[in-house]
């Protein structure tokens, strides 16, 4: 989940970022940060329509690479490896 303080720099900043949703880049969400609480983020796309997002999906820089859900996923369920 994201931070504070990242969506903090990402408003402050007026960067554009990017919401990975799941693995199908045409469902991803750009626009620059608004506004959030506990649980939701509030961006403002270039249209300028408002979409509030969960904060558990992945935020990035819009110029960065596109990271996929599914790396993210596998890196965290990985198994202790056993000695």
């Amino acid at each position: 989940m994201i931070t504070d303080d990242e969506l903090d720099a990402y408003r402050v900043s007026g960067e554009k970022v990017r919401v990975v949703r799941d693995d199908i880049r045409e469902n991803d969400i750009r626009g620059i940060v608004v506004a959030w609480d506990d649980e939701q983020v509030l961006i403002r796309r270039p249209n300028r329509n408002v979409v509030k997002l969960s904060r558990s999906y992945i935020y990035q820089p819009s110029k960065e690479e596109r990271r996929s859900p599914l790396d993210e996923m596998d890196d965290t369920t990985q198994p202790a490896s056993e000695e």
